[in-house]
């Protein structure tokens, strides 16, 4: 759970608690088709949707999507805890489109009524995006009927799956502090950096989580550095995310800033959370991290299983600089390990 829902977690009333949840800023977009400053939602699966997808999930019946306004409905506690227990469109994303194949895009906020229709279907109704054990489908193997969702929807296996991982955890403490897992960053390479001594710079890579700060080593007088180096964080219960930062070290001076990120943890997290024990499954996609225009990536980020092990690529553009470029890798660990 990120820091800003274990703040949500604080008593305070239904509807306050998710419209604080709606200022998460990956809940800004709608979760279906982007479109800017959603004010409906899906109850049970999870999700922040526009008023044209709003529609749209209003016809796959309250079995599969059961819609509520943001301002104008009553919310119950269940309906309320669900959705912040989630934890917003990024975290449901992660798992309702693991799996978008190749040549299948997501609709823009203008798409024809048919293009969003079928989207939407595919994604909750049909369960097309999702990871083949959290789908329901019919008792009857060989069936062509559509998948009968019986008495449940996707949102409470896909939830009875969440909690399941989640209460199985390992916590332990370092002081007053509880780490949920471990977070191994390899920082790979660096690309076309900002120069910040006469010709080149001497850069080196500083990630914060929390009160932790760890460090790469520093290579000389290269605006293309190859680092390969593997920095360890403990990742609290009550996480954010990791703040990232590029110096150029200086001898006789303060070293200067060369540009910055922030590394949203969460997807990884929740898919890794989501399938439990990655050895028993074979290589395979399980989660991605979008990109968008409020975060740093180049392109979207994809989550696989890989040897048994949940790792992450990442490319980002540094912010708050004229240039340059950083590729990383993240691995998943639970303490188990």
């Amino acid at each position: 759970m990120s820091n800003y829902a274990a703040r949500l977690g604080q008593p305070a009333s239904g509807k306050r608690r998710i419209k604080d949840l709606l200022k998460q800023p990956d809940n800004r977009v709608c979760a279906d088709c982007s479109a800017p400053d959603p004010k409906w939602a899906s109850a049970n699966i999870g999700v922040f949707i526009c008023l044209k997808c709003c529609g749209v999930h209003r016809s796959l019946g309250t079995h599969i999507s059961k819609v509520l306004s943001v301002t104008l409905d009553e919310w119950s506690d269940e309906e309320v805890d669900s959705m912040i227990e989630i934890g917003g469109n990024a975290s449901a994303n992660s798992i309702y489109e693991a799996f978008v194949p190749e040549g299948s895009s997501k609709p823009g906020p203008d798409v024809s009524h048919d293009q969003r229709m079928r989207f939407i279907r595919s994604k909750y109704e049909l369960q097309e995006f999702l990871k083949p054990s959290l789908r329901i489908t019919s008792g009857k193997a060989c069936s062509t009927k559509k998948p009968s969702f019986l008495n449940s929807s996707i949102s409470t296996k896909f939830m009875d799956s969440f909690r399941a991982n989640s209460s199985s955890k390992k916590i332990f403490e370092e002081g007053m502090v509880e780490f949920i897992g471990l977070l191994k960053v390899t920082v790979k390479k660096g690309t076309n950096l900002a120069i910040r001594d006469m010709m080149s710079s001497d850069p080196y890579v500083v990630l914060n989580l929390g009160k932790q700060k760890l460090q790469t080593t520093v290579v000389n007088s290269n605006l293309n550095p190859i680092w390969n180096q593997e920095l360890m964080l403990s990742v609290p219960e009550s996480y954010g995310p990791v703040k990232l930062q590029v110096y150029d070290y200086d001898t006789f001076s303060a070293d200067d800033i060369m540009g910055e990120a922030e590394l949203d943890i969460q997807p990884l997290i929740t898919s890794a959370m989501a399938f439990g024990d990655p050895e028993m499954f074979g290589d395979m996609q399980i989660g991605k991290w979008l990109k968008s225009h409020d975060n740093p990536l180049i392109d979207d980020s994809i989550i696989n299983i890989v040897d048994g092990k949940v790792k992450q690529e990442v490319q980002i553009k540094l912010q708050n600089v004229e240039c340059g470029e950083l590729e990383l890798e993240m691995e998943w660990l639970p303490l188990e390990q």
